[in-house]
């Protein structure tokens, strides 16, 4: 059930009142009992659940999400490259027989 703030015109008593969303709007102020009470409108929730998940990125553009598609893309292309690039270039260790100095 969500909470409510009302603020009564009359004599300016500001509450918050839990109430049922069914349930309708009040009209009788609890302190001069004045019909002047009104319900204010809400902050509202800075975040929006929807989707499969709760992340931060579920929400971001079709920009954003198309950049970095390619982005990764093009980093799995790198990394596939340069491993195929790196056993081309092994050297070899130790030298020659030749090269060994006798005492």
């Amino acid at each position: 059930m969500p909470t409510y703030d009302y603020e009564c015109e009359a004599c300016g008593h500001a509450f918050e009142l839990f109430q049922a969303i069914t349930e309708g709007v009040k009209k009788k102020c609890p302190e001069c009992k004045k019909l002047k009470l009104r319900r204010l409108f809400g902050t509202g929730a800075a975040i929006v659940f929807k989707g499969s998940g709760f992340y931060e990125t579920d929400y971001r553009s079709e920009s954003y999400k198309k950049g970095a598609a390619a982005a990764k893309k093009d980093k799995e292309k790198k990394s596939t490259d340069n491993k195929k690039s790196g056993s081309k270039t092994k050297g070899k260790k130790g030298g020659s027989a030749g090269d060994k100095k006798t005492s």
